[in-house]
């Protein structure tokens, strides 16, 4: 037997040909950003034994081992559970509280049928483009092949300009020039968003240790900053498989340990005082609840559907309907649990993340001990949440700056991607630090990012691709949850910006929080 020869299953030879179909380069240009960051490493077995039926066995058996293990399901439902499963999930009780017990608890589980049926539409919509030999790897790969002509795409000069149905909605793609203006707003704000609890957890941890410590948030800054800076530097999607294991395991540790710190402080003697009434009347009470589906929507909130298909090795028909099953039983699990309980131990005082609401004027209602584990086990997580997010913008850097014809791992490609790396992890860290108000700046592109993105363009992209009969059902259920969730984007985007300015009075930029 020879050697194992990997292949990369993410983009074949036949992919590279037809990549302009796809993108809308000009023809027989490689994209160096899809043959090295999404990348399924399927994997070739190549025999020289005889015939017989003993090696043709060993040879079955053997690729039906190596195969499974690289690009399965398994390694979808990780990316998944990595890609929605996050600390952000931990401002869900405060959401509750916006919106009462009926109205939470209906918004949480609409929100849950939604995003998965928007996930496996997406799916089916990607496959059936995959099997005409039209493989699509980004959202604006989408865009530009579904909607056609209505979508017109320029990468020169770093802009790019999307006219289509729903035109506001692609302006989601814009985003750092610094980054070619590629990357989803959304994606960015995830981005930030995770730097800046890494940062808040860590200060945290650091606080409640030494009370009197006199280390300041640039510090943790730099700290953090730095951390994940080294590990940028994985080289492909499929590289963090591990890494999204051992995450999933650690998001329902901590959520485990909220949802029974926060039972524990409910039947305790110091147990707070609970009110489960509404705050606010009229006008801010309106604009609390638009506000507060957008922090649910961007809690579930997952802008990466193509990119994590794209690991997926072939044949990739029902691979990511049981990654979801996989990564929709730890979202239900998570965020009811952590939701439910958190809202039922501190009513209308949840604040923007539960673990604060464990503390009360410097002394911790739960044991020290389990406090602090419990912040290391998120901090651990939202790192491995960072680098799911910073995949897309991988893509975007390799693509612009690798040589597809040398070998990955060359020096003409590690340099650029050493650097270029690390600067867009210099810029996010930057920006996160910036804006302290980061619960706000959630809402703001849940409203604006995440809800287009996966309650609008996964039905949109349906009914163009499949053309179902205007008379069917689900026509008309796309077509009423794509009108539904405009409504809310444009009203959720109104009350975050205006909620973002109410709170801009009591903060100022790069503040020690």
């Amino acid at each position: 037997m020879t050697t194992v020869a990997p292949n990369s299953g993410g983009v074949t030879p036949t992919d590279e040909e037809s990549s302009s179909t796809v993108t809308g380069r000009a023809p027989n240009k490689l994209d160096a950003g899809a043959m090295f960051v999404l990348q399924s490493r399927d994997v070739i077995i190549r025999f020289t034994l005889r015939r017989d039926c003993f090696s043709t066995l060993v040879h079955k058996v053997l690729k039906l081992c190596l195969v499974c293990t690289t690009g399965s399901w398994l390694h979808c439902g990780y990316h998944l559970t990595a890609a929605i499963v996050a600390p952000a999930l931990l401002s869900i009780p405060f959401a509750l509280a916006l919106l009462g017990w009926e109205g939470g608890v209906i918004t949480l589980t609409m929100a849950a049928l939604v995003t998965y049926y928007a996930y496996n539409l997406l799916s089916l919509v990607l496959e059936h483009h995959a099997q005409l030999g039209k493989r699509q790897l980004r959202f604006r790969d989408m865009a530009h092949d579904i909607l056609g002509m209505q979508s017109i795409i320029m990468d020169q000069g770093g802009a790019n300009i999307l006219w289509a149905h729903f035109n506001w909605a692609y302006a989601t793609e814009l985003s750092l020039p610094v980054l070619s203006s590629v990357d989803r707003a959304s994606r960015l704000a995830r981005a930030c968003n995770n730097t800046n609890y890494l940062l808040c957890f860590s200060q945290f941890i650091y606080l409640l240790s030494r009370p009197n410590g006199s280390m300041q948030l640039s510090h943790f800054i730099v700290m953090f900053g730095g951390l994940t800076l080294v590990m940028a530097q994985m080289p492909s999607f499929h590289s963090l498989r591990h890494i999204n294991l051992v995450s999933l395991f650690l998001c329902l540790a901590y959520c485990a340990c909220t949802t029974a710190g926060s039972i524990y402080i409910g039947n305790s003697k110091n147990a707070p005082p609970r009110d489960y009434a509404i705050t606010g009347v009229g006008v801010n009470r309106l604009f609390g609840a638009f506000n507060a589906i957008s922090i649910i929507a961007t809690t579930y909130g997952n802008g990466i559907i193509p990119e994590i298909q794209a690991t997926v090795a072939a044949p990739v028909k029902g691979k990511m309907f049981k990654g979801l099953l996989l990564c929709y039983a730890v979202v239900i699990s998570t965020f009811f649990s952590v939701g439910i309980s958190g809202y039922w131990a501190f009513g209308n005082q949840a604040l923007g993340s539960v673990l604060q609401n464990f503390m009360v004027d410097g002394s911790p209602l739960v044991p020290k001990w389990f406090l602090l584990m419990t912040n290391v086990f998120t901090l651990l997580q939202v790192t491995a949440t960072s680098l799911v997010y910073l995949q897309p913008t991988n893509v975007v850097l390799e693509r612009r700056f690798a040589n597809p014809k040398m070998d990955q791992f060359s020096m003409r490609n590690v340099v650029p991607r050493l650097i270029t790396r690390s600067l867009s992890v210099i810029v996010a860290t930057t920006i996160a630090a910036m804006l302290p108000f980061f619960g706000d700046i959630m809402a703001l592109f849940g409203a604006f990012g995440c809800i287009p993105l996966d309650f609008i363009l996964p039905m949109v992209f349906y009914n163009v691709t499949f053309k179902p009969s205007k008379k069917s059902f689900i026509f008309w259920i796309n077509t009423a949850i794509a009108v539904v969730s405009t409504g809310l984007s444009l009203v959720g985007a109104v009350a975050s910006v205006r909620q973002i300015i109410l709170d801009a009075k009591t903060y100022r930029l790069f503040a020690n929080l």
